[in-house]
């Protein structure tokens, strides 16, 4: 049976209406499958095609240096004492931007160049950093140790408060060529670098004094103990022996070829000297008394001059 003209006609019509409405929902579902673009700030991708640089990451303005110190040779960590120096180096221009005295800082930088430098006492470590934008862990190393004195008369210590001493480095054979400390107290921990010394202590504030060589090794404290030939004596001018002392009496103890030792005024001073042979001088009220005695180590005692008429 022969189809109508008018329907055979529309069937190509149809079909390509057909088709044309299968590609428009083919490209609406393409379309909606498609992930949204992110529309925040921080998106890279975000504000469409338009976005501009200002929509990129932002970078963190500075990093963080931790720092950390050990002695060379044993690796252990250094606790206390410690001074740190952070130097940024810009145009040969050398400026210090940052100081620490904790055992461990932590120490916020923008990138530069750096120089980090680190003292324990007279021993120090340097190292140069670059800061980026992340942090930087830097551990520095020091060759170092400490020395600690302590000062005897026989088996009697002497009191801290009255012994100083002074640290040396040799050079050929003059053993005090280079003074690295001076006056330090009993109490002190002088910390030096690994290395050989000569160290000078003077009891009291006259002649007697001790000398000792002692090496320095790094990651530990030398406690070197010297014995000190000496005495501690106490003045008197006095009207006859075991009398009252004579206040306002200036007294100058000298050397047997008359080299002044000490000269004190009071009524009884008191005067460390070295064992051997003296001779004092009190003067009081113009008047000039003279005494001469020996000095025995260990031996603490007064010294009479009695006033004669």
């Amino acid at each position: 049976m022969t189809a109508p003209i008018g329907t055979v006609s529309a069937l190509p019509t149809r079909l390509a209406r057909l088709v044309a409405c299968l590609l428009a929902c083919a490209i609406a579902l393409g379309t909606a499958s498609l992930p949204a673009r992110a529309q925040t700030a921080g998106d890279p991708l975000g504000g469409g095609m338009g976005g501009g640089i200002g929509t990129l990451p932002i970078l963190p303005q500075a990093g963080e240096l931790a720092l950390s110190a050990y002695f060379a040779e044993t690796g252990a960590p250094i606790e206390e004492g410690l001074i740190w120096r952070v130097f940024e180096l810009r145009d040969e221009a050398i400026n210090l931007v940052a100081r620490h005295e904790e055992a461990r800082p932590r120490i916020s930088l923008p990138p530069a160049n750096y120089m980090v430098h680190v003292s324990w006492g007279f021993a120090s470590a340097a190292l140069p950093v670059t800061m980026h934008w992340g942090n930087v862990a830097e551990r520095l190393l020091i060759s170092a140790g400490g020395v600690q004195v302590r000062g005897v008369v026989g088996d009697a210590p002497i009191p801290p408060t009255e012994l100083a001493f002074s640290v040396f480095v040799p050079v050929g054979e003059d053993s005090e060529a280079r003074l690295v400390v001076a006056e330090a107290r009993a109490t002190d921990l002088i910390r030096l670098p690994e290395g050989d010394y000569h160290v000078v202590t003077r009891y009291g504030d006259a002649n007697a004094s001790a000398r000792t060589d002692l090496s320095v090794a790094a990651g530990e404290i030398v406690v070197a103990t010297l014995n000190h030939r000496a005495a501690k004596l106490t003045l008197k001018l006095v009207a006859e022996e075991g009398g009252e002392a004579f206040a306002g009496t200036a007294f100058s103890v000298l050397t047997p070829g008359g080299d002044v030792v000490r000269e004190a005024i009071g009524a009884f001073p008191q005067v460390v000297l070295a064992e051997g042979e003296y001779v004092v001088i009190a003067r009081h009220e113009g008047r000039v008394f003279t005494r001469e005695f020996r000095v025995e180590s260990g031996l603490d005692r007064d010294i009479e001059v009695i006033a004669g008429s």
